[in-house]
């Protein structure tokens, strides 16, 4: 049983060599301010060795609203944007999308990636 167990050893290796994870490290409560404007930055970590890090776009949705990030001066990993959030609401869902190549035989391949949903509330 174990000799078939080791055959799935290097699959699990490869995909654990894969992972992509995105951290959201944006204050979760901030104050409400008068321009209604909100930063809101992340971090992407990847094992991916064929990713190329120099196309990477990221993009925050708020509802149904999407607004492009822009790479923090200095980092490879980071993005941040301001978002807006209407007077009177006191929360708003959001999550990140990134955008990005990654080499393949050939030509370099188009692939994405998702965070999980975050929730900024407003403190009045």
């Amino acid at each position: 049983m174990w000799k078939k167990s080791i055959l799935f050893l290097p699959v699990l290796a490869l995909l654990a060599g894969c992972a992509t994870t995105a951290t959201n490290i944006s204050a979760r409560k901030q104050p409400r301010n008068p321009e209604n404007m909100y930063a809101v930055e992340v971090k992407m970590d990847s094992r991916q060795q064929a990713l190329k890090w120099e196309t990477i776009e990221v993009t925050v949705f708020v509802g149904k609203e999407s607004y492009p990030m822009r790479r923090t001066h200095m980092m490879r990993n980071r993005w941040e944007t301001m978002i807006p959030v209407p007077a009177g609401v006191s929360a708003v869902d959001y999550h990140y999308r990134f955008e990005y190549q990654v080499n393949e035989f050939g030509k370099p391949k188009k692939d994405t990636f998702s965070s999980k949903t975050y929730t900024l509330q407003i403190l009045d």
